[in-house]
């Protein structure tokens, strides 16, 4: 049984907000509902990719930085990114400057616009991945899936960097393609609400 803790309301909350008082907002609002905006989900996949190896708590707390520094991640702009734009990244203190992640987000951004020439969008590429409930594993007891492994040895395969499974699954798990709030949690029951109406893009 995946644990709680008391929310600032008294009300279950996922285990995990412990760990820092500014989780309970990201967890109440954003984690775990569904998104179908480009833009946003491929900010989400590169702050993923930023996390691997640190904690989300640090990623967080620069995620407004991480916003300025990386034109709000708009793929388009990304893209066009120069040698200078490395250079530029890599003096950010306000930053992760990890060369090989930076320019993973370069990378990223360019076959994402692939993808998308491909696809008809990022988003409608993503929710084919998402999987049904009976291969789902009990509510935060994995940080990997059949269906992470899978979208990441897809994206590899296009060309994609910083993708492994794990950093796939969490990514998955904070956009809504799974709901991996724990049980008892008051967030689940809104979260799968919201997944109910959610129109899954074609």
């Amino acid at each position: 049984m995946s644990k709680t803790i008391p929310g600032p309301d008294g009300k279950p909350r996922c285990a995990w907000c412990a760990a820092a008082p500014e989780f309970f907002k990201y967890h109440d609002e954003e984690w775990g509902f569904p998104v179908d905006d480009d833009q946003r989900l491929f900010e989400k996949i590169c702050l993923e990719s930023f996390q691997s190896g640190l904690s989300w708590r640090t990623i967080l707390a620069k995620r407004e930085n991480f916003r300025r520094a990386f034109d709000q991640f708009n793929f388009y702009k990304i893209a066009q990114y120069t040698h200078a734009d490395i250079e530029r990244l890599l003096a950010d203190a306000g930053i992760v400057r990890h060369r090989g992640k930076i320019e993973a987000v370069i990378n990223n951004a360019r076959k994402v616009l692939e993808l998308i020439e491909q696809e008809g969008s990022f988003a409608a590429y993503v929710w084919r991945f998402e999987p049904q409930d009976q291969d789902l594993p009990q509510p935060q007891t994995a940080s990997q899936s059949a269906t992470s492994a899978a979208m990441s040895k897809d994206l590899r395969k296009r060309g994609w960097k910083f993708v492994g499974p794990t950093t796939v699954y969490a990514f998955m798990q904070a956009m809504g393609l799974i709901n991996d709030h724990a049980k008892q949690c008051a967030i689940r029951t809104p979260v799968e609400q919201a997944r109910t109406t959610f129109k899954r893009p074609a």
